[in-house]
């Protein structure tokens, strides 16, 4: 008599792209662990989710190569099943299918409940906030909405993700709990549009509400803010930075530009009057706060005097932190009806030279810190070095503050206070302060 074994399935998940889609994929793992089933996030399985990302060209070749690596895998025997969900799936699920037809089953963003049906598991509404975290275990990103209902001519997200959509406080606050009971320090909060946060629920403006409710979660000792948007932007949220010692002094906003003509073509709803304005009550309202923005360079119709102006204007803010991206030219988009007019090389050139602006900025700013004092986070330990943050520093995108590991021991994802002893262009080396 012939038996038939039942194999076991390992899902394994698959992330690419940004915070949010980290997030994504921690809840659908958190889901899969409750129906029972074994999930790994990117290690062998014989089951694969691949979360993909549509943002940009760079993105969604990544996305493309990585599913065409696994169908290979699954040619050749080594897995069993390949789906595909995220902002790529949701944004070309019908090319994908045309073009990658072995894939046994696309999702969109917003396709959860088909996704968990389909790896044979049970959507769960009760589960608010329990979710797998891929991130170290000191801090974890918060998405506190989806979607976005701003216009810019250059982004597909509104596309990819639908209308922005905010989750009320008390789930926040319920999965802020469960994550600090897990070890969790840190909350970085994501949204596209975080200044958006509320208006749909309440009416207003909310984001201040929210942060007075989560400063409130016993174990969080950071909260970090990501993706402001400049117009409307609320400025109570900067009252709640300077009382609330837990309210990181840190905004992350990405402004894209400075001209007013290539910021009228963005639809970004701002000029370099206004803009300049709102940096400048910023600063005055919480003097030591690290702004960090990122900018686009090369967009269509971008001259040379456009960008020697936002060239001068970088100059003359001193962001502490900055990241430059060069264009891309995304279908369906408002600005894929203009000319793509300025040469890929050009827009390079552009985006190394505001990158070595910025160098030298940085570079000024942490020599001032040398001798100072600074409470951090250890994150990691990486050759010889412990890599701490201090409360000024996102996680993978910002400055690192590295302590020599020979001289001490320090435990991850523990707070130390240190002294600055050197500094390099992005990177401060310290010492730890014995208590």
């Amino acid at each position: 008599m012939r038996t038939k074994t039942l194999k076991k399935n390992r899902i394994n998940v698959v992330t690419l792209g940004c915070s949010k889609n980290v997030y994504d994929s921690e809840v659908l793992m958190g889901q899969l662990k409750a129906s029972g089933k074994e999930v790994v996030h990117e290690e062998e399985g014989n089951v694969v989710v691949i979360n993909t990302c549509g943002f940009i060209n760079n993105a969604k070749e990544e996305s493309v190569n990585t599913i065409l690596e696994f169908m290979q895998k699954k040619e050749a025997g080594e897995v069993d099943k390949v789906f595909v969900t995220g902002c790529l799936s949701e944004r070309y699920k019908p090319d994908l299918q045309k073009e990658i037809p072995n894939v046994d089953q696309y999702f969109g963003t917003t396709e959860l409940p088909g996704l968990l049906k389909a790896l044979g598991a049970d959507y769960k509404h009760e589960l608010i906030g329990e979710r797998l975290t891929t991130t170290p275990k000191n801090y974890a990103y918060l998405k506190i909405a989806e979607g976005c209902d701003r216009p810019c001519s250059f982004c597909a997200i509104p596309l990819m993700r639908g209308k922005h959509k905010s989750t009320p406080i008390e789930d926040l606050v319920t999965e802020a709990e469960k994550l600090a009971a897990n070890g969790v320090k840190e909350l970085i909060l994501i949204a596209q549009d975080l200044t958006y946060y509320g208006l749909d629920l309440y009416k207003k403006r909310n984001l201040v509400e929210l942060l007075e409710a989560l400063v409130k979660v016993e174990g969080i000792e950071w909260i970090r803010l990501h993706y402001a948007f400049p117009t409307g932007f609320p400025m109570d949220v900067l009252d709640v930075m300077k009382r609330e010692p837990k309210v990181c002094n840190y905004l992350d906003i990405p402004l894209q530009h400075i001209s007013d003509e290539i910021l009228k073509s963005m639809r970004r709803g701002t000029t370099n009057e206004k803009t300049t304005k709102l940096l400048k009550e910023f600063r005055k309202a919480v003097p030591e706060m690290t702004i960090r923005t990122t900018l686009i360079v090369g967009y269509p119709g971008e001259t040379e005097a456009h960008f020697q102006e936002l060239k001068a204007w970088v100059k003359a803010m001193r962001f502490e932190r900055l990241g430059c991206f060069t264009y891309s030219h995304e279908e369906n988009t408002h600005a894929f009806n203009l000319v793509d007019d300025v040469p890929e090389e050009v827009k390079q050139e552009r985006a190394n030279e505001i990158m070595e602006i910025q160098s030298q900025i940085s570079w000024e700013l942490n020599q001032s810190k040398i001798g100072e004092i600074f409470k951090v986070v250890i994150d990691r330990k990486e050759g010889e070095y412990f890599v701490g943050r201090t409360e000024f520093d996102s996680p993978d995108v910002d400055n690192e503050v590295l302590i020599d590991a020979s001289k001490t021991y320090l435990k991850t994802g523990e707070f130390t206070m240190v002294k600055i002893t050197d500094a390099a262009d992005f990177d401060l080396y310290a010492e730890v302060i014995p208590t």
